[in-house]
This record gives C-alpha cells, sequence and structure tokens, in this order.
C-alpha cells in the first residue's frame, strides 16, 4: 500500500503557490500530509487552473517504452498539482496499480467487472493516501476482457458509457492500456479525449506508432471518434547516444505537430521507483525524471487550459 507522503512547509507552500508565511497564517505545522494540503487548497482558493474534464489516454502498441512508469507518476503529480484524478489500470498485469504501491491480486473487482458484468464502476473505485488520487485496479483476470466483450452489443462503447456514472467527480481520468491492439484498447481509444503515446529514441518506435496513427486514422473514418490531442513523449532518452539524436530528428520531421519538446531523460532513480512500487514524485522528487514529468505536465495543462479560455472549436483530426 502506498505510503502517505508528507510535505516540509516549504514544499507545501511550493504546492498551493503561495508564500511559507501565508501558508503557515493558514495553518501552522512542521509537516503537512495530503489531506492537509487538499483542504487547504479550499481554505485558500488555491486550485489549479481548469483544464476541463479530460480522459486521457497512455498506449503504444509496441512495449517496453516506459508507459506506465510515465502514467501513474503523471497521475500522482497532477493530484498533487490539485486536480481530481482517476488511474484507471487497463493492463492485466497491473503494473500501474502495483506502481501506485498495491497489488492486483488484493482486489475482486476490475474493469472486467465494470464492462462485462455491468458492476457500477464506483464500486470498483479504490481510494489512495491523497484524497484527489482515486485508481481502478487491474489483474490477471483482465487477461480474457477482449473474448468477453467480443460477443457484446455496442462493444466498443462500455468504457465511455461506464464512465457516465463518474461523469464530474474527477478533472482528469487517466487510462494505462497494454501495449496491445484488442477491443479493451478500442475501448480506450473511443473513451479517450487526448492519446499520449511514449517512444523510445529508436527506429523501433516508428513502427509502432505508424500502427497506432492508422488506427486512430481508422476511427475517425469508421466510428466518427475524432481525439483532440496527441501528445508524442519522447522517454528514456540518452543524449550520448548518437542513434538517440537521429531519432529524435525523425520523429520531428515525421511528427512534428504531435511531437512533444519535453523529453524525459534516462533516470535511473525513475526505473528505481517503479521497481519499488512507487511514483517517482514520491521517490525522489528533485530527480532528473521527477523534473522532466512536470515540465510535460505544465506543457499540456498550458495548452488545455488555453483552449479552455477560447471559444468552442471542432475537435481536431489527427
Amino acid at each position: 500500500m502506498m505510503e502517505a507522503p508528507s510535505y516540509n512547509p516549504k514544499q507545501t507552500a511550493e504546492l498551493l503557490g503561495v508564500p511559507v508565511k501565508a501558508l503557515q497564517a493558514a495553518l501552522r505545522k512542521d509537516a503537512y500530509s495530503p489531506t492537509d494540503v487538499w483542504d487547504l487548497r479550499a481554505k485558500l482558493s488555491k486550485r489549479p487552473p481548469s483544464i476541463g474534464s479530460r480522459k486521457q489516454l497512455f498506449l503504444n502498441f509496441k512495449g517496453g517504452t516506459g508507459k506506465t512508469s510515465l502514467s501513474s507518476s503523471y497521475a500522482f503529480r497532477l493530484a498533487e498539482m490539485g486536480y481530481r484524478v482517476l488511474l484507471v489500470d487497463l493492463d492485466s498485469q497491473g503494473h500501474a496499480t502495483k506502481c501506485l504501491g498495491y497489488e492486483g491480486e488484493d482486489f475482486s473487482l476490475t474493469v472486467l467487472d465494470v464492462l462485462v458484468r455491468k458492476a457500477p464502476i464506483a464500486l470498483a473505485i479504490q481510494k489512495t493516501p491523497l484524497p484527489n488520487l482515486d485508481f481502478v485496479p487491474s489483474n490477471l483476470s483482465m487477461s480474457t476482457i477482449d473474448l468477453a466483450l467480443m460477443p457484446l452489443a455496442g462493444r466498443e462503447f462500455k468504457l465511455r458509457n461506464a464512465l457516465k456514472e463518474v461523469d464530474g467527480q474527477y478533472d482528469v481520468i487517466i487510462f494505462d492500456a497494454p501495449p496491445s491492439f484488442g477491443l479493451l484498447n478500442l475501448n480506450a481509444l473511443m473513451a479517450a479525449d487526448d492519446l499520449f503515446v511514449p517512444v523510445l529514441a529508436d527506429f523501433l518506435s516508428f513502427h509502432g506508432l505508424k500502427l497506432l496513427f492508422e488506427t486512430v486514422q481508422s476511427l475517425e473514418e469508421d466510428l466518427g471518434h475524432v481525439l483532440d490531442h496527441v501528445f508524442i513523449i519522447v522517454n528514456a532518452y540518452n543524449a550520448t547516444y548518437k542513434l538517440a539524436k537521429e531519432a529524435i530528428e525523425a520523429l520531428r520531421t515525421h511528427y512534428p505537430e504531435y511531437l512533444l519538446p519535453q523529453l524525459v531523460r534516462q533516470c535511473t532513480k525513475f526505473a528505481q521507483a517503479s521497481s519499488e512500487g512507487v511514483p517517482v514524485f514520491l521517490a525522489d522528487r528533485e530527480c532528473k525524471g521527477a523534473h522532466d514529468i512536470q515540465a510535460i505536465i505544465n506543457e499540456v495543462t498550458s495548452r488545455l487550459a488555453t483552449k479552455q479560455a477560447k471559444p468552442v472549436e471542432s475537435k481536431r483530426a489527427v
């Protein structure tokens, strides 16, 4: 189980975006719990910029890109910043569940029960020590979900429809998907507003990207679903490798409109955090990986907040 983080006055003031004096005038403590921080947000009216109600999918058909480490740390940090977050683990290996410090086998309900057996999603949602971070766990029982979905009517829309039950309860719902294409990932794509595609700076990533973009294009044509945004994230980047630099240039050439300028550098602390079952911000919030994920969050939330401030536009095609 994830241990509740503890924040010193300086860290708490930074999370809230207030001077330490203002923090201590509101609540003076040597250490602040996540619940303290959440309560202080309301007391001091320090909510993060609105990005609307987003459903965001982390997906790459190629495995080994560090997708789950990114998605779980991204979700955790958004919650620390004051967003109400639900992380939905769609992978039968339960790695996103593990990255939050839990074991999937300890839970009886997963997305399988919600989509196939019609259990209310509220029954599958679990709490974490952060009052505004919840998750839906996964375990090996999820391995049969594609077969179970096959005969169902409206099978592509099961996840989208199940989430209507929690409309308005979360600012961001994040899906961590397995590296494969099947009915569950089709459900996730049909439910998502934004697609995050983690890639490594190597040329093997290009085949997976091409296949993924072809799939997204077919969703537009066949099912009429257009994603608002696609963000390609380069993960585990090592600038000392010539091949990595060449791969980055190729990505900039072929996918300039989707490639985020911020790279997630290769970071041993990041890999260690995942193996220990904690988000990188709990393991070492000053490491390169944590700083890089923060930079990505700043970029993405800035774009989404800007779009929120503008008149409603038609969805952008991939």
